[in-house]
Parts: structure tokens; C-alpha cells; sequence
């Protein structure tokens, strides 16, 4: 009974942990060559929005520790999830760009706020200081693999509503996507109601007991611990080259002149390799220490970027080999970069606290990194504009690797 309420429990994180960036995140990553045209904007105008969602995001990061700590997860999952299908019926409407702007606006609130730093803390409490590799490999693992089979999902529908031969008009594509959103909208709901009868009942840790008294001192210094401050500067890295696994779809429309279509079908493929990549990542760090193996995947990041970069117009298994190993390298740091919690030695009921810290730093690339890409593409982007955009993102992981080394090097006194 035991294990099954656990199996349970880790199903509820997982599907929550993603629906809750279907409708700001993976609709646009997985559709944005039918958005763009759909909603007559650019990428630039793209990443204004997300930008947007950014500032209220890493904002919401900060104060959603300290809630994450203080309130049961199951209410607060529920409650983000029922806000964020909210926006997604906004969305439905196809609004201007001012409303879009005011709409990322809004989920940057309603995805985080009451989510972010819950989700993480109630899976660092699933597992054991022995499997946390596993259990966050699962949790982002399985959130891939929900991903990748609603983006499926809704690239069917654009299958089955673009016309087989002719002109695809711009209501076409108004239409098509309207019944995407739509889907996706509903598919939130329903997460939102299984989580609230599916994840258990959690006890909110009674305040008079002191060892379970919230320490501001305590968590003031975290801050300013070494660990800390790489932790924070990998999670950056790592999520700015997840932020650009956005581009692999455009780049498949603008560089390889696929299709609507078939630019989807690769953005869905790339998405299905999340879960491998993260879950394969997961168990094997269980066998080591995380954060080793954490050095290896941004040297393929390193190494592959500048690929694409330096290289010039490489020929297409060049580059399809190279978006394969970038996404795998990405992916399996996604199942990583919260495992190595445990290597910091901070106490469970700090988890929250530490989580919105590391976050604020961790994820600043939803504020800058949808608008670099915006403005280094431009409106018609061609081969020279995707060479210079990673060959610029190739500092990063260079960062990222430095960043590791400090991370191992260092340690926590609390």
C-alpha cells in the first residue's frame, strides 16, 4: 500500500510539474512557427512577452519558498493549476501582443508564486539522500514524456485541420491553433482536479516545535554560502540552453525549409528525448555523485553549439546529429541540477527557502533569454543568424562548467 501511495504521489508531481508550463512554455516551443503566423508577431515581439513573464516570475520565485515552507504542497499545486487554465482560455480569444504581454504577465504569477518551490520540496521528500538522482530523474523525466505526448497530440490536430493541398490560409491557422489551446487548456483542468484527490494529504510541520520554527537567520545565510551561489549559477546556464531547445523547431522551418508540419513533428521528437535523457541521467547519478556528472554534459554543450556556430552551413545529419546531442546534454542537465540539493546539506524544512533562492538566479533566463534569441534571429532569420546566435550561447556552458567546479570544490556550514 505504502509503495503504491508513492508511485501515486510521484505520478501527481510529475503530470502537475508539467501542465502547469504547457500553456506558457511548451505551446510555444513545440508551435511557434504557427504562432508566430498565427498571431502576426515576431520573435522579438515573442520574447517581449516571455520577458515579461520573466520579471514576475523570478519575483514570484523568491516568496514562493518561503510559502512552499509554510503551506501544504497539494493546495498549492491545485491552486496554480486552476489559475494558469484560467489564462489559457484568454489565450483562446488570440489576443493582441499587448495581451499576450499582460497574459505571460500573469502566468509568470500563477505558474510559480504557489507551484515552483512546492513541487521541488515534495519531491526532494519522496526520495531518500540516497536516490535523489532518480527521483528528480523521474519527476523531469516523466514531465518530458507528458510534454512530448500532449505536443503529439496537438500536432495531430495540425495535421488533421491544415489542408492536404493548397494555400494554408490565415484562418487556417487561427482555427487550428484555437482548437490546440483549447485542448491544452482542458488537459490543465483535469490535472488540476486529479491532483487535488490524488496527492496525499501532506502535515504543514506545527509551529511550536522548534526544531521545526522557520529560521530566518538560517536562511539569510544561505545566500551567501559559496555552494549556493553555484548551484545557482549552474541551474542558469543549464536552463538558458533550455530555452534555446525553442529554436530547434524554427530552425528546422528556416534553415532546412521543412514545413509547418514537419517542424512540429522535429520539436515533438526533440521533446521526446527528455525523458530518456533525463531519467537514464537520474539513475546513473545514483550509482555516483551527481554533480560529476553534471561536468560532461556541458562539455557536449560546449562542444556542439560551437558546431552550429563556428562551423558554417554544415550538412543536415551534421546538424540533426548535433540538435540530438545539444537536447540529450540539456535534458539530463534538467534531471540533475535540483538532485544535487542533497550534496548542500540543507535541512528539509529549509528546502523551500533554498529553492526560491537559487531559482531567482537559476532562472532570470525566462526574463532575457526569449528576448536575446528574438532580436539575434530578427524577422527572417537565415543560416547567419542561427550561427551567430550559438556561437555566442557557447560562453555559456563554458560558465557552466566553471560553475560545477567551484560547486564540488566548496561546502555549506550551517
Amino acid at each position: 500500500m505504502q509503495n503504491k501511495n508513492k508511485i501515486t504521489s510521484m505520478l501527481s508531481l510529475i503530470i502537475a510539474g508539467e501542465a502547469i508550463f504547457l500553456l506558457p512554455f511548451i505551446l510555444m516551443r513545440v508551435f511557434k512557427p504557427v504562432i508566430r503566423e498565427a498571431f502576426l508577431i515576431t520573435d522579438a515581439q515573442i520574447g517581449e512577452a516571455q520577458a515579461l513573464y520573466g520579471i514576475t516570475a523570478v519575483i514570484s520565485y523568491f516568496f514562493g519558498g518561503f510559502i512552499a515552507d509554510k503551506w501544504e504542497a497539494k493546495k498549492l499545486l491545485t491552486l496554480s493549476l486552476g489559475l494558469t487554465a484560467l489564462g489559457g482560455m484568454w489565450m483562446l480569444l488570440i489576443p493582441s501582443i499587448t495581451g499576450l504581454k499582460f497574459l505571460y504577465a500573469f502566468w509568470g504569477v500563477s505558474t510559480i508564486l504557489l507551484f515552483w518551490a512546492a513541487l521541488i520540496k515534495a519531491t526532494r521528500q519522496w526520495g531518500n539522500e540516497n536516490n535523489q538522482g532518480l527521483s528528480f530523474g523521474l519527476l523531469d523525466g516523466g514531465r518530458g514524456f507528458f510534454a512530448a505526448t500532449t505536443a503529439l497530440s496537438g500536432a495531430a490536430i495540425l495535421s488533421f485541420f491544415f489542408p492536404k493541398s493548397g494555400t494554408i490560409t490565415l484562418e487556417d491557422k487561427i482555427t487550428t491553433l484555437q482548437y490546440i489551446i483549447g485542448v491544452i487548456t482542458i488537459i490543465v483542468i483535469a490535472v488540476a482536479v486529479f491532483v487535488w484527490f490524488s496527492l496525499p494529504k501532506t502535515e504543514v510541520q506545527p509551529e511550536g516545535k522548534k526544531e521545526f520554527q522557520f529560521d530566518f537567520k538560517k536562511a539569510l545565510l544561505l545566500i551567501i554560502q559559496p555552494k549556493v551561489i553555484f548551484h545557482s549559477l549552474i541551474i542558469f546556464c543549464a536552463y538558458c540552453a533550455y530555452k534555446l531547445t525553442g529554436t530547434y523547431g524554427t530552425y528546422a522551418k528556416d534553415v532546412w525549409n521543412y514545413s509547418l508540419e514537419e517542424a512540429t513533428y522535429f520539436a515533438v521528437f526533440i521533446q521526446y528525448l527528455r525523458p530518456i535523457a533525463a531519467i537514464s541521467i537520474g539513475w546513473v547519478a545514483d550509482k555516483f555523485i551527481p554533480s560529476r556528472l553534471i561536468i560532461p554534459c556541458f562539455t557536449v554543450l560546449v562542444i556542439m553549439s560551437s558546431i552550429l556556430g563556428f562551423i558554417g552551413n554544415v550538412p543536415f545529419y551534421v546538424s540533426f546529429t548535433t540538435f540530438v546531442f545539444m537536447a540529450f546534454g540539456t535534458y539530463a542537465l534538467r534531471g540533475l541540477y535540483f538532485a544535487i540539493i542533497e550534496e548542500t546539506k540543507t535541512p528539509i524544512q529549509l528546502t523551500g527557502t533554498l529553492v526560491g533562492i537559487i531559482s531567482v538566479i537559476g532562472f532570470t533566463p525566462d526574463i532575457f533569454m526569449s528576448l536575446f534569441i528574438g532580436y539575434m534571429l530578427g524577422e527572417n532569420p537565415t543560416i547567419t543568424e542561427y550561427q551567430n546566435l550559438f556561437s555566442y550561447f557557447s560562453i555559456i556552458p563554458i560558465v557552466g562548467l566553471l560553475a560545477t567546479i567551484g560547486f564540488k570544490k566548496t561546502s555549506i556550514r550551517l
